[in-house]
């Protein structure tokens, strides 16, 4: 996802704040892994992922530089989010 961050943030910022916003990426996936949470699946996450990557995108083009505070921004968006899996079908 360090790839999809850098696509689309280079050029757009400077490359110490694409490394903050790879920092925050990286800190918004692990705090996701270790809350066991289903979005963190492998039929979830690669759609978590991109979700999480252009948050993270969006908060830093509205002038926010704080890995923290674009974590924080990126997490409950996620949790907000109907995401479909190929490897799970939705119940009825």
């Amino acid at each position: 996802m360090h790839d999809f961050i850098k696509r689309f943030a280079d050029g757009v910022f400077f490359p110490e704040e694409v490394q903050i916003l790879v920092a925050a990426f990286d800190d918004a996936w692990a705090r996701l892994q270790s809350s066991r949470a289903p979005f963190a699946e492998e039929g979830y996450a690669p759609a978590a992922r991109e979700i999480l990557a252009k948050r993270i995108i969006m908060a830093a083009q509205r002038g926010e530089r704080n890995p923290r505070q674009l974590t924080e921004d990126a997490l409950p968006h996620l949790s907000r989010k109907r995401m479909r899996s190929k490897f799970f079908a939705p119940r009825h």
